[in-house]
């Protein structure tokens, strides 16, 4: 059976030249969901607190203690994406480790029918390898940037070392996000083959 699928542009803020995604997603799926699939897509690993952000209102994973009352925080696997379409909804940000503070623009583009024979999220297309964790920051990242294009920069060896050994700014690693994708859509038919078997036992 097909289901709504939501084609999604995903643009790092404040970067030149751009870095961005675009994916297509199950128009069902939950934020907190779609969370782990802007992870996977960036390639960020999964270290550090994110919210998104859908008008005035706040979503994420609230933290015991860290409750505020100027700022309450919903559920990100309380509400689903096509919940914020139905209500006109087309454009979030999804803000990843409030300290460097990565802000992503995310744009709906479409909303479709997928493809019967087809497993979503579906990596689609996309330029340019977003940063490492912890490096500072926008600022952080262009003084990256500068030190490991340049070999003669005084720290070049050393931020090559702590990246990695290798970094390739036009490399947006396109095996290891369509790998990430294809797990995170196996655990989701898993899931509804689950709820789908259950549901005939119960009616049977």
């Amino acid at each position: 059976m097909s289901e709504p699928v939501a084609r999604l542009l995903i643009e790092l803020e404040d970067i030149t030249p751009r870095i961005w995604r675009r994916v297509d997603v199950p128009a069902a799926i939950t934020l907190a969901t779609l969370h782990e699939v802007i992870q996977a897509v960036m390639r960020w690993e999964y270290a550090h607190l994110y919210e998104f952000r859908a008008g005035e209102r706040l979503y994420g994973d609230p933290l015991p203690g860290m409750e505020s009352t100027s700022r309450r925080m919903h559920k990100a696997k309380g509400v689903r994406l096509n919940q914020l379409i139905d209500r006109g909804v087309d454009r979030l940000l999804y803000v990843y480790d409030l300290g460097d503070d990565w802000r992503h623009r995310v744009t709906v583009e479409n909303v479709r029918d997928g493809l019967a024979d087809t497993d979503y999220p579906l990596f689609v297309e996309g330029a340019r390898r977003a940063p490492p964790e912890d490096v500072g920051g926008v600022p952080g990242f262009e003084g990256f940037l500068d030190a490991v294009r340049d070999r003669r920069h005084p720290q070049h060896a050393e931020l090559l070392e702590w990246a990695g050994g290798v970094f390739d700014p036009e490399d947006i690693e396109r095996r290891e996000i369509d790998l990430d994708l294809a797990l995170l859509a196996e655990f989701r038919r898993r899931v509804r083959t689950g709820h789908r078997s259950r549901s005939k036992k119960q009616n049977d």
